[in-house]
C-alpha cells in the first residue's frame, strides 16, 4: 500500500509536508511478506527452543555464538513486524483497522517471544569462570557487552515458567492499560474557536502570542482532562501496582532500579543528576521565570504564560523547506557524514510531518531494524521549537542509522544514558548555527531565551516529572492513590521546580494525565535531563577544538550499545560519575541566563 509522499499545508504557509512510506517495512497489513514472516517466525522459534532449551549452559563458544546469531535473526523479524504495527497506529490511532492489527501482532509476537525466555536465563546460569573462557573466542567477543548487560539482571530473574507467564500475561495486564491510555488520548477532542482540535493542535495554542488564546486553550485542556481524570488515575494506579508486584517478585530494591538496569547506569549516578538539578532550581528555572515575568510586564506568570512568546522573540514561522535547509546545513557544517544521513531522511520519505487527526502527539524516532532504516514522526507547525524538534529527532535518526550499519542487531540499541546524546547535540548544532547568522541584538536575545526555555523543559521539567513518578510509585506500593492525592503530588513538584514567579490555578492539577512517558516508559524522563547536561559538557569539549572531535563523536554513535556509557565518554575526558560533571551542565544554562540579564 503505497502512500502519498506529501500533504499540502498551504494554509499555514508551510509548503508540502512529507508523509512517510512504510513500504520499506511492509506494503500493507495484509501483505504476503508479512504473513510469511509471521508463519516462519512460529516455525523457527519452535526449532530454536527445541535445539537449545536446557543446553545453553554446556555450549562451546562456537555453538553459543551460533545460537546468539540465530536468536538475533528471530528478534529482527519480530522487531520488523512490531515496528510496522507501531508506526501504523502512530500515524492514525483513530483507524480501527490499525488498532486491531497492532493488537493482533502484539499478541502473536508476545506468544512467540515467550518461548525464547529460557535463553537469557540459561546464559545467566553460566558461571563467571566458564564465561571468561568462552570469551576467549574473539568472534563471541562481539556480543560480550550484550551478554554482560544481560547478566546484570541475573540477581532479579525468576524461573523460566514464571518469566514466561509474566511475558504472556503482559498482553492482558500492562499492555492492555497502555492501550487504553493511547486510545483515550487519541480520541480526545478539544473544542476551541468553533473547531474540534487534537491534543497537538490545542497544546500549540499554549505558546500563542495572544494571552486570551493561551488562557482559553489551557482551560479547555484542563476541562477535557478533568472529564477523563478517573480513567487516567485508574490507569496510572494499576500500572504502578503492576510494576510494584513485578519488582517485589524480582527483589528489586526500589521502583527506578529496573529502569537503571535497562539503562546500564548506577542508581547513585542518577541520584547525583537528580540531586544536582533540584539543588539548582532557584539558580535556573526560578531565576529565568522571574526575568520572563518582567519582560511580559507582569508581577508573576500565570501557568498558561510559561511558554508564551517573549516580546523580543521573532514571530516568524518556518516553512518546511526553510526548516529542512537550516537543519541540513547545521549538520553539514559539523560533519558531512552526519549531514549526508540527514539528507536521506528528507529524500526518501522517512519522515511523517503534518498534524493529522488520530496521529500521535509530540515526536519520536523509531529505529526499526538495521536492514531498513529509522523513521521519524513530528507534528510540524512551523515554529522555531518545531525546527529544534526536527533537529532533535534527526539526531536520533543519525545515531540509529550509524549504529545499525556498524553493529550487530543486539548491539545497536543504545542505553538511555546515551540515547539522547545525538538528539540534544543536534539541537545545539542547529541553535548555534542560527545564532551565528543572527546579528540583531533583540533577535539574538530571543534565540537565547528560547534555548533557555528548551533546556529548562528538558532538564528541570523532566527531573520534576521524575520526582513525581518516584512519589507515585513509592506511595502506590502501600495504597491506591486517589485523584486528589495524585493531583496534589503533581502540584507540589511543579511549584517547587518552576518557582514563585509562576502562579498556578486549581485546574492545572490535571495536567499530569496527558504525559505518555508515565504510562509507556516509567522513569524514562530522567534520560532527557541526563542527555541535556551530558551534551552541554560534550559541546564545551567540541568548542575547545578538541583533537579529532568529529571522528570521536561519529565513533560514539557507531558504537550503539556495544560499550558502557562511561567508557564511550572517556575519549572526551568526561566522567558522569562525578557530581561536578552534572553541575557543569547546569552551569551552561546559568551562563545563558547571565547573557539575558545583561
Amino acid at each position: 500500500m503505497k502512500q502519498k509522499n506529501y500533504q499540502n499545508s498551504i494554509k499555514k504557509n508551510l509548503g508540502k509536508l512529507p508523509i512517510w512510506n512504510l513500504g520499506d517495512l511492509y506494503e500493507s497489513p495484509n501483505s504476503k511478506k508479512l504473513r510469511d514472516d509471521l508463519r516462519n517466525l512460529g516455525i523457527i522459534t519452535k526449532k530454536f527452543e527445541k535445539k537449545y532449551n536446557n543446553k545453553v549452559i554446556n555450549l562451546s563458544s562456537e555453538k553459543l555464538l551460533k545460537a546468539i546469531i540465530e536468536l538475533e535473526k528471530i528478534d529482527i523479524k519480530m522487531d520488523k513486524i512490531m515496528s510496522y504495527a507501531h508506526l501504523l497506529v502512530a500515524e492514525d490511532g483513530n483507524n480501527e483497522k490499525n488498532k486491531i492489527f497492532y493488537q493482533k501482532m502484539q499478541e502473536k509476537i508476545t506468544s512467540i517471544a515467550s518461548s525464547l525466555v529460557f535463553f537469557s536465563i540459561q546464559i545467566n546460569q553460566i558461571s563467571d569462570h566458564n564465561l571468561d573462557k568462552l570469551f576467549s573466542n574473539i568472534s563471541l567477543g562481539a556480543y560480550k557487552n550484550w551478554i554482560l548487560n544481560l547478566r546484570k539482571f541475573k540477581p532479579y530473574q525468576l524461573d523460566i515458567k514464571t518469566e514466561k507467564l509474566l511475558q504472556e500475561k503482559s498482553i492482558t495486564s500492562r499492555s492492555a492499560w497502555v492501550r487504553l491510555f493511547d486510545d483515550t488520548i487519541a480520541s480526545l477532542k478539544f473544542p476551541f474557536k468553533g473547531k474540534e482540535l487534537s491534543s497537538a493542535e490545542i497544546f500549540n495554542y499554549l505558546s500563542d502570542k495572544k494571552e486570551l488564546n493561551r488562557k482559553n486553550s489551557a482551560k479547555v485542556v484542563s476541562k477535557i482532562l478533568k472529564s477523563n481524570i478517573r480513567v487516567f488515575a485508574t490507569i496510572i494506579n494499576t500500572l504502578a501496582k503492576d510494576k510494584s508486584i513485578n519488582d517485589n517478585w524480582r527483589g528489586l530494591p526500589n521502583p527506578v532500579s529496573s529502569r537503571n538496569l535497562s539503562n546500564v547506569v548506577e542508581d547513585e549516578v542518577v541520584n547525583a543528576l537528580s540531586d544536582t538539578v533540584i539543588e539548582n532550581y532557584s539558580r535556573v528555572s526560578h531565576r529565568y521565570y522571574k526575568l520572563k515575568a518582567k519582560w511580559l510586564k507582569k508581577k508573576h506568570l500565570m501557568y498558561w504564560d510559561r511558554n508564551a512568546p517573549i516580546p523580543f522573540q521573532s514571530q516568524s514561522t518556518f516553512s518546511w523547506k526553510e526548516a529542512k535547509n537550516i537543519v541540513i546545513n547545521a549538520y553539514n557544517d559539523f560533519d558531512i557524514r552526519a549531514g549526508s544521513i540527514v539528507e536521506k531522511f528528507f529524500d526518501n520519505s522517512w519522515i511523517h510531518a503534518p498534524v493529522t487527526s488520530g496521529k500521535s502527539p509530540g515526536a519520536f524516532a523509531a529505529s526499526t531494524i538495521p536492514s531498513v532504516h529509522p523513521y521519524i514522526l513530528v507534528n510540524y507547525q512551523g515554529k522555531a521549537r518545531d525546527v529544534a524538534t526536527l533537529a532533535h529527532e534527526l539526531g536520533h535518526g543519525i545515531h540509529q542509522y550509524l549504529a545499525g550499519k556498524k553493529q550487530t542487531y543486539f548491539n545497536t540499541s543504545t542505553p538511555l544514558t546515551l540515547a539522547e546524546t545525538a538528539s540534544v547535540f543536534g539541537e545545539m548544532l542547529t541553535f548555534k548555527s542560527i545564532l551565528k547568522t543572527t546579528v540583531k541584538k533583540n533577535e539574538r536575545k530571543g534565540l537565547i531565551a528560547n534555548k533557555v526555555e528548551d533546556m529548562i523543559n528538558t532538564v528541570v521539567r523532566q527531573i520534576a516529572f521524575y520526582e513525581f513518578e518516584k512519589q507515585i510509585h513509592e506511595k502506590r506500593k502501600i495504597n491506591e492513590l486517589s485523584v486528589e492525592e495524585i493531583n496534589s503530588i503533581w502540584m507540589e513538584v511543579q511549584k517547587n521546580s518552576l518557582g514563585p514567579s509562576i502562579k498556578f490555578e486549581d485546574d492545572y492539577k490535571y495536567f499530569w494525565s496527558y504525559i505518555p512517558h508515565f504510562i509507556h516508559s516509567p522513569f524514562y524522563v530522567y534520560a532527557y535531563a541526563f542527555g541535556d547536561c551530558l551534551v552541554n559538557s560534550l559541546y564545551s569539549v567540541y568548542e575547545t577544538n578538541s583533537f579529532k572531535f568529529e571522528d570521536k563523536y561519529i565513533n560514539l554513535l557507531e558504537s550503539g550499545g556495544n560499550n558502557s556509557y562511561d567508557q564511550l565518554l572517556k575519549p572526551f575526558g568526561l566522567n558522569p560519575k562525578n557530581k561536578n560533571f552534572w553541575y557543569k551542565g547546569i552551569k551552561v544554562i546559568e551562563d545563558f541566563i547571565d547573557q539575558l540579564e545583561d
